[in-house]
């Protein structure tokens, strides 16, 4: 076997509509119109060249579970969305690019993440 690509990520969220504002309106993503009717609540979501699944679902996610966005200016994204009043974790080094986590309403954590950055964080 020889992968292509990651196609697409799930998560689970309590509540559909506010997760899609979520991460349409704070992190950028894309709405879908494409998700056939699986017989339960659910949205797809366009992240680059990826997508993001939403189902709806009350189950927590697991400890250290999480996928990655990758973004150009990570103090950028950081400062922005602080200003929101997110909590968002400092920027750190890992190798020569950056990471910080960001967590959404249902307790997804969210990677953000810098390829190339300098191996200092700012």
């Amino acid at each position: 076997m020889k992968p292509l690509a990651v196609h697409h990520v799930s998560l689970n969220v309590a509540d559909v509509d506010a997760a899609v504002r979520f991460y349409t309106d704070v992190l950028g993503l894309t709405a879908r119109n494409d998700r056939p009717d699986f017989g339960f609540g659910g949205a797809w979501l366009d992240a680059g060249g990826q997508q993001v699944h939403l189902i709806e679902s009350a189950d927590k996610p697991a400890p250290g579970q999480h996928f990655a966005l990758q973004v150009e200016d990570l103090t950028a994204v950081v400062a922005e969305l602080r200003g929101t009043g997110l909590e968002v974790a400092e920027p750190m080094a890992v190798g020569r690019n950056l990471q910080a986590f960001v967590s959404d309403p249902w307790g997804n954590l969210v990677e953000l993440h810098q390829v190339g950055a300098r191996a200092t964080a700012p």
